[in-house]
């Protein structure tokens, strides 16, 4: 669910790139927090 959650993320973040219209910083957090949750998911899944 975390990992669908954050390639959502990431995809909405390479798009906003890719078509220039970007929301000031809101799409860089949209990016740290799709990072965090994939590192998450990776940290949890090892145990």
């Amino acid at each position: 669910m975390l990992q669908t959650i954050a390639i959502i993320l990431i995809i909405l973040w390479v798009l906003g790139l890719v078509s220039s219209y970007t929301m000031g910083g809101l799409i860089h957090i949209l990016l740290v927090v799709a990072i965090v949750m994939i590192l998450l998911q990776f940290i949890q899944g090892r145990r």
